[in-house]
């Protein structure tokens, strides 16, 4: 018998009969002898139906409240997959996320797991009950609902196992697992039997959608083992065809089989760049630019300083499009006054993409390749980030699925 938590994404609670089919696969987990805790997100769509209702009323509505409106989708989602266990004939209990307790911080829309309480699931689990508890949200110091952000169902999930020592953590979504790169993108994308943490780490943070970044950092933080596999296949397939199935994410040191040297080909459009140009090249000058940024909670990504001349340096940054203006706003009004900046520009038609592999520790070469790959495409590079196992550039919005086809093929994912 093993202690196993499922998580089930939007698309797999869409509708009813989804529900349905979710509700067998966990009855037939949990018939084979298994404890089985459930994470499922809020049905397909219905967050951004209740935030827009938000909007309607207010654009600019509190962040507390909005927090208390998002969290009923996911209540919505525990209590019909408990009624629908319970049809199968499986005993099941639903808990939101302050029952729990999941405890976080206070910072709405965007808050951070601080513990979890297991002992309620423990005992219920022990009682022979499938438990079911809302993703995405918890509650904080003063018992206000608070929300993780999107993804936070990813996050719930594996903090969850970890908290409950569980021995994995099975993802379920609308996709078989882990691809070399979106096949929508490039066709002779290939499903990996495996991939380190490590890899799916940078693949989450470079615009991977599989999995949520900060579900990957708790699964390897906490050495949860985590497979991600489909929804959308037969409920009632043998257990042991659903484990061959999908992605496993495992240890370094757990994966002896040859490791190619690059695992797969990450991109995001969700990038803008803003450039500081003419500021005082002085110690502190990178802290009186991005301090201001980051007190508006937003979060920066590649950083570039050119070399000083006269005294003066310009300093690059990238941010997600959609706190691109926010950034700006924060830059021209308190920034650029304060350090007199000559100039504020900023482009919001770019895109990054990654070569990602840990191959990359033992192996030379892997960035000429890049920059030759890119070189005859007449792709030009605008920003360049790399660390132990990847290689990122930003380049022009409308160049990115060239990019990522051309690198997929240079880097040979193709073959089998």
């Amino acid at each position: 018998m093993a202690l196993i938590v499922h998580k089930y994404g939007g698309t797999s609670m869409g509708s009813t009969e989804r529900i349905r089919n979710v509700a067998k696969r966990v009855a037939k987990w949990h018939r084979a002898g298994h404890q089985i805790v459930v994470v499922p997100s809020a049905m397909s769509g219905e967050t951004n139906r209740l935030l827009g209702l938000a909007k309607e009323l207010d654009s600019n509505a509190n962040p507390r409240e909005l927090d208390m409106i998002a969290a009923t989708g996911e209540q919505v989602s525990v209590g019909l997959l408990a009624i629908a266990l319970q049809a199968e004939g499986v005993k099941a209990k639903s808990y939101a996320g302050w029952q729990v307790p999941i405890k976080t911080d206070s910072a709405f829309t965007k808050a951070r797991i601080e513990s979890i309480d297991a002992e309620a699931i423990r005992a219920d689990l022990n009682a022979d009950q499938v438990i079911i508890i809302t993703g995405f949200q918890g509650v904080d110091p003063d018992n206000n609902i608070t929300t993780l952000g999107r993804g936070g169902s990813d996050t719930s999930a594996v903090a969850v196992a970890a908290a409950i020592d569980a021995d994995e953590c099975l993802i379920y979504t609308d996709v078989d697992g882990v691809y070399t790169t979106d096949p929508r993108v490039e066709p002779d994308a290939r499903r990996l039997d495996r991939v380190t943490f490590e890899e799916m780490l940078e693949m989450a943070s470079l615009g991977s959608k599989v999995l949520q970044i900060r579900s990957v950092e708790f699964a390897g933080k906490y050495r949860v083992p985590t497979r991600v596999l489909s929804s959308l296949t037969d409920p009632l397939m043998s257990l042991e065809q659903e484990m061959q199935s999908g992605t496993l994410i495992t240890f370094e040191e757990e994966n002896n089989m040859e490791k190619a040297v690059i695992s797969g080909i990450a991109f995001n459009r969700d990038e803008a760049k803003i450039t500081v140009q003419g500021v005082p090249d002085r110690p502190g000058i990178a802290y009186s630019i991005l301090g201001p940024v980051a007190a508006a909670n937003i979060d920066v990504d590649m950083i570039i300083q050119n070399q000083s001349v006269d005294g003066l340096t310009d300093f690059s940054f990238t941010v997600h499009r959609n706190e691109y203006q926010k950034a700006l706003d924060v830059l021209k009004t308190q920034v650029a006054p304060a350090i007199h900046a000559k100039q504020l520009l900023g482009e919001d038609k770019i895109a990054k993409v990654s070569v990602v592999g840990i191959g990359m520790r033992s192996h030379v070469g892997i960035a000429s390749l890049m920059f030759e790959t890119l070189s005859k495409e007449n792709i030009n590079i605008q920003m360049i980030s790399t660390s132990e196992i990847k290689i990122s550039v930003v380049i022009d919005d409308k160049y990115m699925e060239l990019a990522v086809r051309a690198l997929h093929k240079a880097f040979g994912l193709d073959a089998q």
